[in-house]
């Protein structure tokens, strides 16, 4: 494609597009570990700890994938598992 009549790049509107498919697949994975967590902290509510725990390993696993492709920061991860991990030992005690 030649360059367009307006003088935006083609390249410039290829990376917009594919800005817009990242954001909606960014969103989706945000949303996916913000409904883990909040499952999480009922079952900590509810003093299941099993349940918790179990839940704990998923949301462990979908926090390090997302920060392995810095869809999160690997602090906000990090701080995030430490927080449900000491929920989740305060109820087992």
């Amino acid at each position: 494609m030649a360059k367009l009549k307006t003088g935006r790049h083609t390249s410039a509107l290829k990376e917009a597009r594919k800005s817009l498919g990242r954001k909606e697949h960014n969103k989706v994975i945000h949303s996916k570990i913000r409904t883990l967590i909040k499952k999480v902290e009922d079952a900590a509510a509810k003093k299941d700890s099993d349940g918790a725990k179990n839940l704990l390993k998923t949301v462990f696993s979908e926090l390090d994938k997302a920060a392995r492709k810095n869809i999160l920061h690997s602090n906000n991860a990090a701080n995030q598992k430490s927080r449900l991990s000491k929920l989740v030992k305060s109820i087992a005690a």
